[in-house]
């Protein structure tokens, strides 16, 4: 996938790309602390070298067929991403999530975003279980799956040990049969 539009606005997803590593850490630079409240990415982040290990690693993932990683651009520059952590063809299953620095915050870049990488893992590769593993405390990221009609499948209490605290992790899903059909409505989990 190349450049995709996500709206009216100029925002665009784009693969990031080992080479992008500069502008990469450059972008966890002016959102470490705001990215780093729920997510360790900025802590895998830190310089120059760590930042194309990263991207390298999901290259590597995407040459396996088992992750990918985008960036979500506005006016040029580079302002959050969505990714697959995880995908298991074999068994229909991918782990999406995103991050975001703060300017971009509030416009529904991401909602935006994951909507194209799960219509791509619908469609395209015949995932059939699309997930997000958010911490409870993180209410946009909740937000997000209300949003994408995902459904709360329950919640691992204190399951994410996370700068040396342990935090409870909530799973949400969708089906491909419920993204198909353009299920709207999130239902909690039972």
């Amino acid at each position: 996938m190349y450049a995709r539009s996500l709206g009216d606005d100029g925002a665009e997803l784009r693969p990031l790309e080992p080479w992008q590593a500069g502008e990469f850490l450059a972008h966890i630079e002016r959102g470490r602390e705001f990215i780093g409240q729920y997510v360790g990415l900025p802590d895998a982040v830190t310089d120059l070298e760590s930042s194309r290990a990263y991207l390298r690693s999901y290259a590597e993932k995407a040459a396996a067929d088992t992750g990918r990683i985008y960036g979500i651009w506005t006016d040029g520059k580079l302002v959050g991403g969505v990714l697959f952590r995880t995908m298991d063809l074999a068994s229909g299953t991918a782990e999406a999530g995103c991050w975001l620095e703060p300017s971009a915050a509030g416009r529904g870049l991401v909602t935006r975003a994951v909507r194209v990488i799960i219509d791509w893992a619908v469609k395209e590769r015949g995932i059939h279980r699309v997930e997000w593993h958010v911490s409870s405390a993180n209410a946009p990221s909740i937000a997000v799956a209300r949003r994408l009609g995902m459904t709360k499948d329950g919640v691992l209490r204190e399951s994410y040990p996370y700068r040396g605290k342990r935090h409870d992790m909530e799973v949400w899903s969708v089906l491909a049969p419920e993204w198909r059909a353009g299920k709207e409505k999130p239902r909690e989990g039972r």
